[in-house]
């Protein structure tokens, strides 16, 4: 997939930059735990787009800060050019003197991809999902609901992360869904991170308490898939920055605190025609066809791209019976058992609600998994199951269970290639078997706590 050409006048920029006093600008991207990377520009040289590089590389970086050999990438590690979008464009809200932030795209500028988006990186791959829609008519709509704690700063990885102090001078002890006057409790936290979301143009629709002490979820307003993942990276660069300048950690991961709730990243989806009418609906308000045929790529498709939702060891303690993650992709009309709820909802506004994601998934990723299964099925007019009625944690689990089950599961898949990339999905592997060798080198407290007194 070719980039856009840039749309922006350079002498205007450089002047609003010079007014503000900007000195640098952060030109980001996502990698592919989608933490953001890249370099700091001068503001002068952005404006005037100078051209910029960075190894190809660092959109698979692991975790850990290690790369993979693996063949699919080069030995001469070459570089890429980092494309700005121009309507990412905004001022940094954290930062102690005026700054700007941009996301950019990695164009190949040598070898097989040549002049093409980095098939590697997570934005070049939810771009190319989107396209086939595109060359179909059609528009996929999504809206990523997405959880996370906020904690006492954490020091040692060793100790387990605990809620912070509010202004009750207490910490939080649970039982406060949906209350305000925990949501309250931080409240010099959530004025600024308003404030900064509001700068970074985040749509955010409702906040909530969730279930577990200190955890929260925001809604994100439905819109063009790019244009949500951009918000979600963003909220999550936003919300750990703005953490840390208040002795606070934003934490992701799936499971951070044993015995709490899990975070995820619930993804609603529609797709609308050229005209704008949401094809999951007829004209007589009844679902359609391709909301079925929607509804059955997601559930074949989706366990052998259980990976990109859950991409870390940690990641598969959320899937458990009766904690409202799924253990299988059955669907059902309003029931939080299922994997696929579809909610109440007038004809204009059917969608389907994929809660299989954790709030540790790549955003980009995870949105691009789904709309490439749903996509799959309408093309090959799958047929779902028939609707859940009942408790879906009274059914089988059928979802890897592990790490290494979901690995192997995508390994051996004949369709996760041609989902995502055939390149996409070997370097994605490779990557995330790195990782996984890396904590298999680390003993665990679990481990210290029963192994040593009795093995």
């Amino acid at each position: 997939m070719s980039p856009a050409t840039p749309d922006v006048d350079a002498s205007a920029l450089a002047q609003r930059f010079m007014q503000e006093g900007v000195r640098d600008v952060e030109c980001i991207f996502p990698d592919v735990s989608g933490y953001p990377r890249g370099k700091l520009m001068p503001a002068a040289s952005f404006a005037r787009r100078s051209e910029l590089r960075i190894a190809q590389a660092i959109a698979m970086q692991c975790v850990t800060g290690a790369y993979s050999y693996d063949a699919i990438f080069a030995d001469a590690d070459p570089d890429v050019q980092l494309l700005p979008d121009y309507a990412t464009l905004k001022p940094v809200p954290w930062a102690s003197r005026p700054r700007y932030l941009a996301i950019h795209d990695c164009l190949e500028i040598s070898g097989p991809w040549s002049g093409q988006l980095c098939p590697f990186a997570p934005r070049s791959v939810l771009k190319a999902v989107v396209e086939r829609y595109r060359a179909l008519g059609l528009s996929p709509v999504v809206a990523p609901e997405i959880e996370f704690y906020l904690t006492a700063a954490n020091v040692d990885p060793a100790q387990a992360l605990t809620p912070p102090v509010g202004r009750s001078g207490r910490a939080e002890a649970g039982q406060s869904a949906f209350s305000l006057n925990m949501l309250n409790e931080l409240a010099p936290f959530w004025d600024e991170f308003h404030a900064a979301i509001d700068v970074l143009g985040i749509a955010g629709d409702t906040w909530i308490h969730e279930v577990g002490v200190t955890q929260y979820e925001i809604n994100l307003q439905h819109g063009d898939p790019v244009a949500a993942a951009d918000q979600a990276f963003l909220f999550k660069y936003a919300a750990k920055e703005v953490a840390l300048k208040h002795g606070l950690n934003a934490v992701f991961m799936a499971k951070p605190m044993a015995g709490q709730a899990g975070s995820s990243m619930h993804l609603h989806q529609s797709v609308v025609d050229a005209a704008g009418r949401n094809i999951f609906s007829q004209a007589d308000g009844t679902a359609s066809p391709q909301f079925f045929h929607y509804l059955a790529g997601l559930q074949a498709y989706t366990p052998d791209l259980m990976l990109i939702y859950a991409p870390f060891v940690n990641s598969y303690r959320r899937y458990v019976r009766g904690s409202q993650a799924p253990i299988n992709m059955l669907w059902a009309h309003d029931n939080r058992t299922a994997g696929l709820r579809v909610p109440n909802s007038e004809p204009v506004a059917r969608r389907v609600e994929n809660r299989l994601a954790g709030a540790d998934a790549n955003p980009y990723l995870a949105i691009a998994a789904t709309l490439a299964a749903g996509l799959a099925g309408m093309e090959e007019q799958l047929s779902p199951s028939a609707a859940l009625v009942g408790n879906g944690y009274e059914q089988a689990h059928q979802l890897a269970r592990t790490f290494v089950a979901a690995h192997q599961q995508m390994a051996d898949s004949v369709a996760a290639p041609r989902l995502l990339g055939a390149a996409f999905v070997q370097a994605f592997l490779s990557v995330k078997g790195l990782e996984y060798d890396s904590y298999q080198a680390e003993i665990s407290a679990w481990e210290r706590r029963f192994l040593l007194p009795q093995a």
